[in-house]
């Protein structure tokens, strides 16, 4: 049976400007397209058919503020038909500092936003300016000020492995996110995708991506410094105050179905994902035109969907439950998993006391090289 879902995520893709580290879907200086994405948008939502009753409502992008405040409330007031949160719901909106003024947070609390995921990066200057930021340290430092102050939770994204940043300076922006008073914080390390103007740098020898030993060591300096600080490391990315774990993305790792609108969006019913034409002129053409406007569906059989569960949860430091799993998946994890659990557990790379399964940070630090003798079931019979 599949279930309702509680989640829903919002695509908006309009920035100021794209980094040249960025291949997320978005418009960079075309805010001439803003009111033909709120017609479309308005479209999409339509195919639902009913009311969705959510528990979670996420605004990614691009950059959600970029909107402003009359384009914040423009955007709750299309949704208001479509969707209603529930009661203690949890209203999540990505923001870059440069946005955050008075007016913003006055508007985007007015719409019932009550949690903010500033693009912060860092709060280094030479490191912001290395990856191609349009924000300086102290903008971030006011735009939290302004947040918190409004009684909104506030996560701030940090990145690294930025070009040329030293652990030094890692150090020194792990001490300053922890004396702002958030309440999460998000640490990525850079990836140099394909397309972008940092992997075209890189090819010409212009720009040089860190060490890999280099990286380990931040992140488990990242691990550290946060966990010292208070904040509970409960998925490999994520770091939280007690009680303020991104519900949001809880409903992606635990494989709930959630709902997805917007270009480059991805829904899910807990086996098949569809994927939204990631192009936004695309997107807003075919759906206004009424033309199917899906770009990828990845329909799983029941196994498939067992496995990458597997794999979304091991990124949390909760581990997998057997029981649970199988209660959820309709699968043993032995049956799933059993063999690369056991050579992991022998490398010292997880623990397995019978009952749950978890990374050690050993296997933290290398937990993307671990994920192919899951999804691949005939990589683990050879094994």
């Amino acid at each position: 049976m599949v279930l309702p879902p509680h989640s829903a995520y919002i695509h908006v893709p309009f920035c100021r400007h794209r980094c040249g580290y960025c291949d997320f879907s978005l418009v960079a200086g075309r805010d001439d397209l803003i009111d033909r994405y709120f017609q479309a948008l308005a479209r999409e939502l339509s195919r639902v058919g009913h009311r969705l009753m959510l528990d979670t409502l996420y605004f990614g992008g691009g950059t959600p503020s970029h909107l402003g405040p009359d384009g914040i409330r423009q955007l709750f007031a299309i949704l208001a038909n479509a969707m209603v949160t529930n009661a203690g719901a949890e209203v999540s909106l990505e923001a870059n500092p440069l946005d955050v003024t008075i007016d913003f947070v006055a508007a985007a609390r007015d719409c019932g936003v009550n949690r903010v995921s500033l693009g912060g990066q860092s709060l280094d200057a030479a490191t912001l300016a290395s990856l191609d930021r349009d924000h300086l340290p102290d903008d971030v430092r006011r735009a939290v000020d302004r947040l918190l102050s409004a009684a909104c939770t506030v996560s701030v994204d940090l990145m690294i492995a930025a070009p040329g940043q030293s652990l030094a300076a890692v150090e020194r922006d792990l001490e300053a996110v922890t004396s702002l008073g958030v309440q999460h914080v998000s640490v990525y390390c850079l990836t140099w995708e394909k397309g972008t103007n940092f992997d075209s740098l890189r090819q010409k020898g212009m720009l040089h991506r860190a060490e890999d030993s280099l990286e380990c060591d931040m992140f488990e300096a990242t691990i550290d410094r946060l966990e010292a600080a208070g904040f509970e490391h409960y998925e490999v990315s994520n770091f939280a105050r007690a009680g303020f774990r991104c519900r949001h993305n809880e409903a992606y790792w635990d494989c709930r179905p959630w709902e997805a609108f917007g270009p480059g969006a991805a829904r899910f019913d807990g086996r098949t994902r569809i994927t939204n034409h990631r192009s936004t002129q695309a997107w807003m053409t075919r759906v206004l035109s009424g033309e199917d406007f899906t770009g990828d569906c990845d329909a799983m059989t029941q196994e498939q969907a067992a496995r990458e569960r597997v794999v979304v949860g091991l990124r949390r430091r909760d581990g997998v439950d057997r029981e649970a799993f199988e209660q959820s998946s309709g699968f043993s994890l032995d049956a799933i998993a059993g063999g690369a659990v056991r050579r992991w557990v022998a490398g010292g790379l997880a623990q397995d006391n019978g009952q749950r399964v978890q990374l050690t940070r050993k296997g933290l630090l290398v937990s993307d090289a671990l994920w192919a003798a899951i999804l691949n079931p005939e990589a683990e019979k050879e094994a």
